[in-house]
Parts: C-alpha cells; sequence; structure tokens
C-alpha cells in the first residue's frame, strides 16, 4: 500500500519486513486484528504530553490533550488529532457490531470506536491497543519530525 501525506509517501512494508519491525504482539494487534488484555499495555495510564503515532507509519494518530481515563484498561481518546484520517468498518468478531478503528495510511488495527465518551467532548470513545502506538513526547515532536503538531499544545508546557 502506497499513501501520500503531508509526512511524504509511505510504502507499507513487506510482511516479513513487519515481522522483524515489530514485537510479536504489535504484529499480532496491528497484523491481525488482536487485542491486548486489558490494563496490560504500556500507554493505557500514561499522562505525558504529546503525540501518538501509528507503530507501523509514524502517522500522526492521537493528542495527549484528548486523552482521557475512561477505565477501561486501554489508552482512551475522544477524538483523533484532526486533519487525521482513520478508517472505520463494522467488526462483529465478538457476537455484536462494533466499529474498528484503523490508520489511513498503514491500514494498522489500532482498537474500536464506541459512543460513551465524555459527552461534552463528543460522546466518542477511541479505545486504541497500546500495541499499535509510539509515544512522541512533546519535547521531542521536532526532533522527530513532528514540528506541526506543536500548535496542539499552544499554551501548555
Amino acid at each position: 500500500m502506497t499513501t501520500d501525506s503531508s509526512r511524504g509517501s509511505f510504502v507499507k512494508p513487506s510482511d516479513a519486513e513487519l515481522r522483524q519491525k515489530l514485537t510479536p504482539e504489535q504484529y499480532r494487534v496491528t497484523q491481525h486484528e488482536g487485542t491486548e488484555r486489558a490494563f496490560t499495555g504500556e500507554y493505557w495510564d500514561h499522562d505525558q504530553s504529546g503525540i501518538y503515532v501509528d507503530v507501523v507509519s509514524g502517522e500522526p494518530l492521537f493528542s495527549s490533550r484528548d486523552k482521557y481515563d475512561a477505565g477501561c484498561g486501554w489508552p482512551s481518546f475522544t477524538r483523533p488529532i484532526p486533519d487525521v484520517t482513520l478508517t472505520e468498518n463494522t467488526d462483529y468478531k465478538i457476537g455484536y457490531a462494533r466499529t474498528e478503528v484503523r490508520s489511513g495510511q498503514a491500514d494498522s488495527h489500532l482498537g474500536h470506536v464506541f459512543p460513551d465518551g465524555p459527552q461534552e467532548q463528543g460522546g466518542l470513545r477511541y479505545c486504541i491497543n497500546s500495541a499499535a502506538l509510539r509515544f512522541v513526547p512533546l519535547e521531542r515532536l521536532e526532533e522527530e519530525g513532528y514540528s506541526e503538531y506543536r500548535g496542539l499544545f499552544e499554551g501548555q508546557k
């Protein structure tokens, strides 16, 4: 898969390359619609300022400013970063319809979106697997090539 974006062109690595690049858990979650166990992922209770990017492509996905504790054991966000393209599909894997969320560039399985989020912030809860994410701290945005996202944190140190 090739996708043009503001970060340049992304060519999804081969399956063999992904198996080498990702941990077994990251591979299972992102490439085979896996779900990590609740309260075990690296970011479920993470509260540092920065952005969360797709572990496969580096595509920016979520801001820590939109992260909240939903009590579910997975990182939860009220919305993706503005102008980020996520793909949504209906998933019946556990016997009822859920809305699966995938990254726009690498087509990585991220998790699911539910309509039970904070009503004052739009009512959505993006319930995302830590294994699908890599965190970029606010102080490293420029160094890692994400300077255009500093504006998300205006007025925050």
